[in-house]
């Protein structure tokens, strides 16, 4: 596992540029700590990785112990290879693995791309597969940390697209509704936002939530929130 790791940095080193990484400084309003490599070029380090991590028929642990390690590097790109990694094992995830996303959540994630690209996929795929583990981002939402705020919104818009958890998410939206970091105002608004594009029906009961906590919302989530809905309704939101 040592002699993979160590592989899989110096590909990435190998891959790395400045001007590449000049640009991630300038993307985030936090430090990151990088290499410099391009998505694409990350996402086809982790490719050859799978095929080969899947060719030595590494158990799951084993794979999941791979991404703790990169994870704990700290590196944008490492947590981006550790995500695809867990993320090929989702048809295998179990209740068990919430404990350790929700580590990776409260320990290593520092800027919205890793927070979105863990919550989005992985944890959301397992709140789908496991929906009494849903209530447990309730606990995040009222952390004190930034990003274990924002994962408790963001886990929650792909399962909201296929109309899931509708409840859920506004028992968040109302937790987080006054908080003052930008980014969780994007991160519940954009959770809003994907409710409301499931149905006629959740469309109607996001504008109503909407209306009835607009006084409260800061004007960032507000906007988020009502994104997708017709130009009438978004005048009817906006207005003072």
């Amino acid at each position: 596992m040592d002699e993979l790791l160590l592989r899989i940095r110096a590909d990435l080193q190998a891959q790395s540029n400045q001007q590449t990484k000049a640009a991630g400084d300038r993307y985030f309003k936090q430090p990151v700590l990088a290499y410099g490599v391009k998505s694409s070029q990350v996402n086809a380090i982790s490719k050859s990785y799978l095929k080969e991590i899947k060719t030595a028929k590494l158990s799951k642990a084993e794979i999941l112990a791979l991404c703790s390690a990169l994870w704990a590097s700290g590196y944008q790109e490492e947590a981006f290879v550790a995500c695809n990694f867990t993320e090929s094992l989702r048809k295998v995830y179990s209740p068990d693995d919430f404990d350790l996303f929700a580590n990776w959540v409260a320990d290593h994630v520092d800027n919205w791309a890793k927070c979105d690209t863990l919550c989005n996929h992985s944890v959301g795929d397992l709140l789908m597969a496991y929906p009494d583990l849903a209530e447990r981002l309730l606990d995040w939402a009222k952390a004190d940390n930034l990003w274990q705020k924002r994962a408790a919104a963001v886990s929650l818009i792909i399962p909201l697209r296929r109309g899931l958890f509708q409840s859920l998410a506004f028992q968040i939206a109302l937790i987080l509704l006054e908080d003052p970091e930008d980014l969780v105002q994007k991160g519940y608004g954009w959770m809003l936002k994907a409710a409301s594009e499931h149905s006629e029906q959740s469309l109607g009961e996001v504008f109503d939530f909407v209306m009835a906590n607009k006084d409260r919302m800061p004007r960032t989530a507000l906007r988020y929130a009502i994104e997708k809905m017709p130009d009438e309704l978004k005048k009817q939101a906006m207005a003072r």
